[in-house]
Order: structure tokens, then sequence, then C-alpha cells
């Protein structure tokens, strides 16, 4: 398939003015064919009006429509065949089985929220019927569902240029939801945003559906992505990045006559949390996952250890070595690009430079964009000192937190900010101490998790992607399973209409055969007259 460098408004494709630039070779820092045009004012307002003008029909299209389309979305990713794959491992440095996996899992985010759809318990329908004999005063018939918010602006993340770009989870969500997407395109990977993209945009068409369902828009630089979040034709915001790249969308978006949610996951260190009697009977074993749960994926992943907690002593110091050991036996991987890989480098460099830090360890070498992994020791007083100490260092690098007792680690733990994941490794012999932890954990971090580690997540009902800020702007929300599609719905309540003009959802007999909530009791596919 050749790629035309074209935002995607619509049904059209359309060549930008506003600047231009090229994919990079991430092994080479050589630039990639073809060259991509910088969408202009003119095209944001085209992208924003198709979208708002789609969003009524579109939020009412049948459910099996809807479900229809996003597994028709998949099919046509997987119709791209091996030219996907190949564009997307010269974009990103990702080796082929990582970019195949994360393919993978894109299409199924897709099935599993046509699944959602065919389910329909997102529209929580509730129903409260008059009683108009009750006394002292008669009750009205109130009805609720779930709408769609509105058009959706989403930001495509650097390190899943699948699973969280343009066809990944916010978007899938927020086209489940009803809601009409415009993409922003990362402008790491944009022949692989330019594949998915019109993979999406033919899904459309087949379907039979508005053109403003779906755009998606290449910024030559920063001006493009801040104006679609001040439009006022966008309801909500998905992203993924950097923290101070979320705080700044969180401003535009609150400095609007309308502010409007902007769920963003952020900045995250994932604490890993290791107990005496889990380190002492097998701090070797647990070394050896941890050194490859920092490696995996250059360290590029949101959820990679950046810090693990411990109680100083002889278990510990031979983690560190066996950790530091392991580390040595794991091959540099590229980074997803020559500047990720420039910021890797100034963060270890700080590290480094810290006179309360010990190095501990170094990775193999490997080319000239490669990442070498990176492990680092301090106490807990001086960590609780330096706030610098805390900062997230995207890529393979962890610091090592050396605490004189469960108290003193503890207080560390009450220190951190909020945090995606927290990992904790015990023993039968740390139940007490982990019921004493486990409160605060729950304050802190969205997902907590034993015996592993928080890197792999999976698609799933109960899975949480979020957290307290800053792993995230909202932590009533996650970014990943099913709970997603509720980011971007809100509910209505309707108040004694007719039937004929009631949504089919809530109307009498359950027409679409909904689990539905009356007088709050669950009535699952049976007529209100049953």
């Amino acid at each position: 398939m050749t790629l035309t460098g074209q935002s995607l408004i619509g049904a059209a494709s359309v060549r930008g003015t506003n600047g231009a630039f090229h994919g990079v070779d991430a092994r080479t820092g050589e630039a990639l064919e073809p060259a991509f045009g910088g969408a202009t004012q003119d095209d944001l307002e085209r992208a924003c009006a198709l979208a708002e003008s789609a969003f009524d029909a579109y939020r009412e299209t049948r459910l099996e429509t809807r479900a229809a389309f996003l597994e028709t979305i998949g099919e046509q990713i997987n119709a791209i065949g091996d030219a996907l794959i190949e564009r997307c491992m010269a974009e990103t440095g990702l080796p082929r089985a990582r970019i195949e996996g994360e393919r993978g899992r894109t299409i199924g985010q897709l099935k599993l929220f046509a699944s959602v759809l065919r389910n329909g318990d997102f529209i929580d329908a509730r129903i409260d019927p008059a009683q108009p004999e009750r006394k002292p005063l008669p009750r009205v018939d109130l009805r609720l569902r779930n709408i769609a918010l509105g058009p959706v602006a989403v930001f495509g993340a650097s390190n899943f240029p699948l699973a969280f770009s343009v066809a990944g989870g916010d978007t899938a969500s927020a086209l489940a939801a009803g809601c009409p997407v415009i993409v922003k395109a990362h402008s790491a990977h944009p022949g692989t945003s330019e594949l998915v993209g019109r993979a999406i945009q033919r899904a459309v068409l087949a379907c039979g559906l508005p053109e403003g369902v779906f755009s998606m828009l290449f910024d030559s630089g920063v001006a493009i992505g801040q104006a679609l979040v001040a439009d006022h034709r966008v309801k909500a915001v998905g992203f993924t990045g950097s923290r101070a790249a979320g705080v700044a969308l969180m401003k535009i978006a609150n400095a609007r006559p309308e502010p409007v949610p902007v769920y963003a996951e952020m900045s995250s260190i994932n604490p890993v949390v290791l107990l005496p009697g889990a380190l002492a009977a097998r701090g070797a074993a647990i070394a050896q996952q941890f050194a490859a749960s920092l490696t995996l994926g250059a360290g590029q992943f949101c959820t990679n250890p950046g810090l693990v907690l411990a109680v100083q002593g002889e278990p510990l110091r031979a983690f560190e070595q066996a950790a530091g050991a392991a580390l040595g036996n794991i091959g540099a991987a590229t980074m997803l690009t020559p500047g990720i890989h420039a910021n890797y480098r100034r963060g270890v460099e700080r590290l480094a430079a810290n006179p309360n830090v010990e190095r501990l360890a170094r990775g193999t070498e490997g080319g000239r964009f490669d990442a070498q992994a990176a492990l680092f020791a301090t106490t807990a007083e001086a960590f609780l000192a330096d706030p610098a100490l805390r900062d997230e260092v995207f890529g393979p690098a962890s610091l090592i937190v050396r605490c004189k007792d469960l108290a003193e680690l503890h207080g560390v733990l009450k220190a951190l900010e909020g945090q995606l994941t927290v990992a904790l490794h015990l023993a039968s012999a740390d139940h007490e101490a982990c019921r004493m932890l486990l409160p605060t954990l729950e304050r802190k971090a969205g997902r907590i998790l034993a015996n592993g580690f928080g890197t792999g997540v999976e698609v799933a009902h109960a899975m949480v992607h979020g957290g307290p800020f800053p792993a995230t702007t909202d932590a009533r929300t996650t970014s990943v399973g099913s709970r997603a599609i509720e980011r971007f719905l809100r509910p209505v309540s309707y108040q004694d209409l007719p039937d004929g003009l009631l949504p089919v959802a809530l109307r009498e007999g359950n027409p679409l055969g909904l689990t539905r909530r009356v007088e709050g009791v669950i009535h699952r596919e049976e007529s209100l007259d049953d």
C-alpha cells in the first residue's frame, strides 16, 4: 500500500500545507519517505464540523451496527498484512514479534468493545415507573440511560504505535460509546498511522456510516493538537504521553468556555515492594524477573518498574547483585525515537551525578539509539529528601530504595505520587505486613499485583489501567478494559415522556432485550409487563 502523507478528513484525503515532516528510522535516524503535510486550521475546522454533523446519527446507530463496525476495523487492519508490520518496525525499532503481538491486541480490543455493545449493559438502563396513587404525592415516571458525550479527540501514543494509537483503546472505546473520533497522529510513526487510519476510513465506508465518524490529522508541530482540544465541538480528549504534554492539554481544556474532560495517562514509576519473607526465600529468582520486566521493550512501557523498595540487609544485597548480573546478560534494544533516547540518557546521567545515589549496574551497550539499562540505589532518607529522585526516567532504568525497616518503607510509599501499578512480592510470612500496607497502596495505585510485575496489561473486564494523578488525570477511570467506555458516556434522565418518544432502550416491552434496573431490581431481557 502506497503512503501519501495526507491527513484523512472524513472520506477525503487532504495534503496538509502547514509545514512538513518525515518519519524516522528508529535504528539509523534517517528520514523515511514520504513527507507528511501538517494539517491547517481549515483542515481542523472541516474535521470538527464533520464529526459534529455525524454525532447525532452515529450515537443512535443500532448496537449491532456499531459492533460490526468495530470488527470491520479489525479486519481491515489485519488485511494490511506485512506492510503494516514492516513500516511499524522501521518507525519504532520494535521487533517483529512485538508488533505482531500488538496488532493482535489492537484487534482484540476492537472485538472486546464489539461484545460490550452487543451486551448493552453500558447503557445502564434504569426505570422507576410512575406511581400516580402514591401518598402524599404521586411519583413521576423516570427513565435513565447513558448517551455518548460527543466528538472525541484522541492523541496517538509513541510507545504503543498500534494498541494506544490511531485504532487503539481510546479510539475503540469512544467509537463504541457512539462518539465520532478525530485522531491527532503521533509524529513518531506517521506511516503506521496512515495505514491504520485508512483501514478505519475503509470500515466507515463499508458499514455505511457518516463520514465524520472518523478523521485523522497530522501536525508538523503542536498547534493543531492544541487547537483540537480547544475546539468547542470536541467534548472529551484521550491522551497517553508525558506529564508535561498531558498537563498542557488539561489546561487548554479547562480554560475553554465549556471545559471538557481530558483522560490523560502520564507519569508513573510503578514501585515494586520486596517484602522480607519473599526477598529471603527467592530473591535471586525475583531479580531475574525484575531485569526482564525492566528491559522489556527497551523499558518503554508505562508500567515499567522504575522503583524498588525493600528493607536493607543481606537478602537485599543479594538481590542487587543478582539483578545487576541479569541486566548484564540482556542485550540493549533500540528506543522508539532518537529524542526519547536522548531524554533517557539525560535521566540516567542525572541519577548518576546525584551524590546520594549509587550506581549498581549497567546493561550491555548497543547501537547508536539503543538503551543501556541502568540500576541505581539510594537510602529512604535521601529519597524522601529529594523530590527529583521520584521523577520518571522513561526507559530501562530503576532505583532501589534501601529502607531501615518496614515502617520506613511504609513512609516512602505514603510520600509517593499516584501510580498505575504497585507490585508486591510476598511469601506467606509477609501477609501481615502486606495487610498493613494495602490501605496506602489502594490510595496510591490503580492496580495492585502480587508476585509479578506491572508490564503486561491484560485487556479484560476487571482491568484498571489508571490511577491517581499524575498516573492519570482522572483516577475514577481506566483506559484499558471494558470499563474504558464509561469515559465517553453521560447519563440522561427522561421524565414522563410518552413511550413513543422515549429512546428505544427505555420503552415498554424492552424491545432491545437489555438488562434493565426497574425500581432498583435487575430485570434481564424481560418486558416491564412480565
